[in-house]
């Protein structure tokens, strides 16, 4: 829900890093991997309840995360397989973090984590299957034009999960009330991402069938007219 308007705020402060980074040869790949791996630092961090260790390295992440895109863009190295890493590579961090906290206080944090998990399961599917079917169609991004691939917008978005992930460290004690709400908010963007998704995909069918088969009578006209 945010992201339209964080991604235009953030975007102008990482052009200066993108500029150094390009300039002594690194890739936007190699972001992508080396965000990924510190990303993953948290989850030991976060079992052995290193709170803010663990927010740390969820914040390089992030911050990695920005860079890797922009530099890509820069460089003019964006790309269907940099595109697919990143989001392969970023979901798998997403879920890594609840994993963590579940690990930190198993009695506490196993209900609530493993709803949190399923719901993000819900989240990825929706959000990954829709831009499936949204490169097929050609649908237009008007929000993310400079992204791999077409974003469906939902009440939880990438800005709100990590506000969450910053909020699980600063209150661990409060993770297993905390993952709950979210949750539920998880399980209204999947309702909304399958209800918009559906009815917008089924009219794209729609309008494509008509044209085929506006297209089939022209062509039949023509033959007639010869």
């Amino acid at each position: 829900m945010l992201d339209k308007f964080i991604t235009p705020v953030i975007k102008p402060l990482l052009t200066p890093v993108v500029m150094l980074m390009h300039k002594r040869g690194i890739t936007a790949d190699q972001l992508t991997v080396v965000g990924f791996l510190v990303g993953l630092l948290a989850v030991p961090l976060l079992a052995f309840e290193m709170w803010y260790g663990a927010l740390v390295a969820i914040a390089l992440n992030r911050i990695l995360d920005g860079l890797d895109g922009a530099l890509a863009r820069y460089a003019n190295q964006s790309s269907s397989a940099g595109g697919f890493l990143d989001i392969t590579l970023d979901f798998l961090f997403y879920a890594a973090i609840p994993l963590g906290f579940i690990l930190a206080n198993p009695e506490q944090n196993a209900i609530a984590g493993s709803l949190l998990l399923a719901t993000f399961i819900g989240t990825g599917s929706s959000f990954l299957a829709f831009a499936i079917a949204a490169e097929k169609f050609k649908l237009e991004k008007p929000q993310f034009k400079y992204k791999s691939f077409y974003y469906l917008n939902g009440l939880t978005e990438g800005t709100e999960t990590i506000a969450l992930f910053i909020a699980f460290c600063i209150w661990p004690q409060h993770f297993a009330i905390m993952a709950s709400i979210f949750a539920i908010a998880c399980g209204i963007t999947i309702f909304t991402r399958i209800h918009g998704g559906y009815h917008t995909l089924k009219k794209q069918e729609a309008d494509a069938n008509k044209a085929a088969e506006n297209a089939h009578n022209n062509t039949n006209s023509e033959v007639i007219n010869d």
